[in-house]
């Protein structure tokens, strides 16, 4: 049995405040887009998973896949799997590759042993794992709080425009990221702004992100310069990188931009 796990973006991202347990509190607007690994499960003599495609870097006993199997079969009377990955979606990108790999994992193993888990079920298992798995278990625009992993339904459709990816050679450390950042309650907030036409999110819509990598890697800061002067109405970079989208009315090509970066369009 398998699935195709989707990648998503973040629509703005504001970092409001330290918590006591050492997280930061944000809000942010994750989007699924159409970028995919597959997940498969097959039964087997011992537990092991398999990585096809992309290179994970880590040790494979913390692969976050691995996790959710133990994490399940825990609570649950589930024979030995073989779990393969085949991945697609780039590796310290800002895309939640891994976490959307591991939710869809639960859910395979939700519907092929029958466990009878609901949805908040799911959410709630898939919130041990990292703070925006729990996101692709409905896998809905959602506006999302506290940790990332709360979540509030939005009205959001971005069907009628092409989004592009770009993704540097670069990989960003989301702890490095988080290094110099100052938390800070915005003045507007991003539930109300994204309500706002997206020919307006340019000058309404952050990542507090941004600031901070793109001062380490400038070549990050050229890409969404690039994008914009090829007349994208929106451009960002998608949680803390290194990876950029850019939302345009008709379709494009950027031969410029896929000299040195991967570029995914129509996504």
């Amino acid at each position: 049995m398998l699935a195709f796990a989707n990648a998503k973006i973040n629509l703005g991202l504001n970092v409001i405040e330290k918590r006591a347990d050492g997280y930061h509190n944000l809000e942010t607007v994750f989007y699924p887009v159409r970028l995919y690994d597959v997940v498969e499960i097959t039964d087997a003599a011992k537990v092991s998973c398999q990585i096809r495609g992309i290179d994970i870097p880590g040790e494979m006993t913390d692969n976050i896949c691995l996790k959710a199997f133990n994490l399940i079969q825990k609570d649950f009377d589930i024979p030995a799997q073989q779990l393969t990955l085949l991945k697609h979606i780039p590796v310290g990108a800002g895309l939640g590759g891994g976490s959307a790999d591991a939710a869809f994992l639960i859910k395979l193993l939700n519907t092929k042993f029958k466990l009878g888990l609901t949805i908040t079920a799911m959410e709630d298992y898939a919130r041990i794992l990292g703070a925006d798995c729990a996101f692709f278990i409905r896998n809905e625009p959602v506006f999302a709080t506290e940790k990332g992993d709360r979540f509030a339904a939005i009205s959001l459709d971005l069907s009628g425009y092409f989004i592009v990816l770009v993704k540097p050679p670069v990989h960003v450390s989301t702890a490095a990221a988080f290094g110099t950042l100052q938390p800070a309650f915005p003045e507007t907030g991003l539930k109300e702004l994204i309500q706002l036409p997206v020919s307006e999110w340019r000058k309404s819509l952050k990542n507090d992100f941004e600031h901070t990598v793109f001062s380490k890697y400038p070549e990050i800061a050229r890409i969404k310069e690039q994008l914009y002067h090829a007349g994208a109405k929106f451009a960002l970079m998608s949680g803390s990188g290194s990876s950029v989208f850019a939302i345009f009315e008709q379709a494009v090509t950027l031969p410029q931009l896929e000299k040195d970066n991967q570029v995914f369009y129509n996504i």
